[in-house]
């Protein structure tokens, strides 16, 4: 009874791993991640490309977009 079972639910466990690792996935393929960079290099800051440089993609990244944010939320200031 249990191999049965067993037998059954393994095809599901793997069915649903595979769902999972391609939601894992997506955001890493490289044309969105390249296209990201791209456009980051484009528009950076000195400062934020440093932060690129020493600390990673992810943080520069963040920076990027939270100084992005809050250009939005300012009144009477021009984007950059």
């Amino acid at each position: 009874m249990s191999v049965l079972l067993l037998g059954l639910l393994l095809p599901l466990a793997l069915l649903f791993l595979m769902l999972a690792m391609e939601r894992v996935e997506r955001p890493l393929r490289g044309d969105s991640v390249s296209d990201q960079l791209e456009i980051f290099l484009e528009t950076a800051r000195p400062d934020e490309v440093e932060t690129f440089v020493s600390e990673g993609y992810a943080p520069a990244l963040e920076r990027y977009w939270r100084r992005r944010r809050l250009t939005r939320l300012l009144p009477g200031r021009t984007r950059t």
